[in-house]
């Protein structure tokens, strides 16, 4: 089974309180690699635009107006994350979207079987710390200097290296047949988790500081 990262933008935080998706983006990958596939719509939400979502996302209701509805891309989107493993940072908050809008045009909801939700991994491994996609990019010494605001497609790029990341191998291969717990792992690929090589001179001077600094303290 293939994954799909995914990720959206919406006009603010809640479905229930009439408010819209304006972006999609999914990037299928086989075995965390890239296939090349790539969904990203923006969407026409047929209201108007919160001066603090488009802060966030810099969508304004004028750029949308001419785009597509959600309708309109629905058949698009349901096709490319079938029979598809679906990774997301903070599923509730996209599905919640995904599946009011599904269930307005009388279509399937996406099953949360099928998800698997990054900041719920994130909060296992660290507890009591922010586990937002900037605060792991940052843990994880994953660029950010993208990300000026808020981008679907961008954000979909970057969870993809943070769930490398939190996996705690380099090179993890999944086995997704039956569900997210099966993973094993193939030595012979290749992933862009980062790694930190310390200095010869940083070396010296974590040496100088041992024995100058917490001998002066500590004895």
């Amino acid at each position: 089974m293939n994954e799909v990262f995914l990720d959206t933008e919406t006009t603010g935080l809640s479905f229930r309180d009439g408010h819209k998706i304006v972006e999609i983006a999914c990037i299928e990958t086989k075995d965390l690699i890239k296939t090349g596939k790539v969904f990203h719509k923006l969407i026409n939400p047929k209201r108007s635009m919160p001066e603090e979502a488009f802060k966030v996302h810099g969508f304004s209701q004028e750029f949308l107006s001419d785009k597509e509805t959600f309708d309109k891309v629905v058949e698009e989107f349901l096709n490319f994350i079938k029979d598809k493993r679906i990774i997301i940072h903070n599923a509730s908050f996209d599905l919640g979207f995904l599946n009011g809008e599904l269930e307005l045009i009388q279509k399937e909801k996406i099953k949360n079987e099928l998800v698997i939700d990054t900041l719920e991994l994130a909060r296992n491994k660290f507890p009591g710390t922010s586990n937002s996609l900037d605060a792991l990019c940052k843990r994880f010494n994953i660029d950010l200097s993208r990300r000026t605001k808020h981008n679907a497609l961008l954000d979909c790029e970057l969870l993809r290296e943070v769930y490398i990341n939190l996996l705690g191998e380099k090179e993890p291969k999944f086995n997704l047949s039956s569900s997210p717990s099966e993973i094993s792992f193939n030595k012979s690929k290749d992933y862009n988790k980062t790694i930190v090589k310390i200095s010869d001179n940083e070396l010296k001077n974590h040496e100088r500081f041992i024995k100058t600094e917490l001998k002066k303290n500590f004895y």
